[in-house]
């Protein structure tokens, strides 16, 4: 049997999120098949984790020591969300070493962490995006940038990151101060983006026995200003209907367009691209290609919609990354 490291932690404020998703994994993978063992991945150190126990992971070969014996990956679940798992660093060491691995590759990582630059891109396909600004912590004067540029009301959020943490929506000239305060707290980098006005939407894609599967597209309607972390991870705080209440054409035309940038992006594993319909259009948000996987995550909603369990789900992205 394989072995199999579910590689989760981090860097970031989706710490627990991983810790999490990677939990559902484990429990889900096929265990006829790969042998799963836990590996947590911080500044504190590189562990993996049995029984309650921590075994240093050798980090030269990617393997750890048991009762005399080297254990050694055949493969890596990736499902650290936020630096170093979704940005490219983890990818890159790990293709040093030759070690496959559920998730994007470095470039497409690191591009698409970057939501300012990743949004640049996807512009060039002719997808539209919301007009923003791209702040750095030592932009000269960042309130009057966004003054030149940015309505009210608007979204100020971290540029790399996910599961909204540090994410504002900014309803007056007052609250923008405070917003991008709580954004930096987050990240060297910000995002100040226009709100638009419409129904936010959702489509998960993978490729899996050499075709590219787009998921039913699923709908989410918050409880909250917006779907900010408390929504995403809290019960009775936001709706994700799945599938959504859409007509046909629109989400067909929503998968189009998630499969198109999947392939152009040169994604790999499964993703979820998230957009706000309105006025007939898709305005792309960003791209997860880490995307939750834990009971409360829409990946695995639009799985069971789909027809696969989340034992197959686990068990095509291990077999395609191999």
């Amino acid at each position: 049997m394989m072995n199999i490291a579910i590689v989760c932690g981090g860097d970031s404020g989706e710490f627990e999120v991983s810790i999490n998703s990677a939990g559902q994994v484990y429990q889900h993978l096929d265990k006829t098949q790969f042998t799963p063992y836990l590996v947590r991945i911080s500044k504190q150190g590189w562990f993996c984790i049995i029984n309650g126990t921590d075994f240093p992971i050798i980090k030269d070969h990617f393997c750890f020591y048991l009762n005399g014996l080297t254990i050694k990956f055949d493969a890596v679940f990736n499902a650290i969300h936020g630096t170093p798992g979704e940005d490219g660093k983890l990818q890159g060491y790990l293709d040093m070493l030759q070690v496959p691995y559920t998730s994007s590759g470095v470039t497409t990582s690191a591009l698409t962490f970057n939501k300012s630059f990743c949004k640049k891109v996807v512009a060039t396909m002719g997808i539209k995006t919301a007009n923003s600004v791209h702040l750095f912590r030592n932009t000269a004067d960042p309130v009057y940038a966004i003054w030149e540029e940015i309505a009210f009301p608007c979204f100020v959020k971290p540029n790399n990151g996910g599961s909204s943490v540090g994410m504002s929506k900014v309803n007056t000239a007052e609250e923008l101060e405070p917003a991008l305060q709580k954004a930096f707290k987050e990240d060297d980098e910000i995002l100040v983006e226009d709100f638009i006005d419409g129904r936010e939407l959702t489509c998960g894609v993978i490729r899996t026995e050499g075709k590219i599967v787009a998921f039913p597209v699923t709908e989410i309607i918050s409880k909250t200003a917006f779907f900010d972390y408390e929504a995403k991870y809290k019960d009775g705080l936001a709706q994700e209907i799945v599938p959504a209440n859409i007509e046909n054409d629109i989400s067909e035309k929503c998968q189009n367009i998630s499969i198109r940038l999947y392939e152009k992006l040169n994604c790999r594993g499964v993703v979820r691209f998230d957009y706000i319909y309105s006025n007939y259009d898709f305005y792309f948000l960003e791209v997860n290609t880490v995307p939750g996987l834990s009971e409360q995550s829409i990946i695995p909603k639009m799985a069971r919609a789909h027809g696969w369990t989340m034992t197959e789900l686990f068990t095509r992205m291990l077999n395609e990354c191999l």
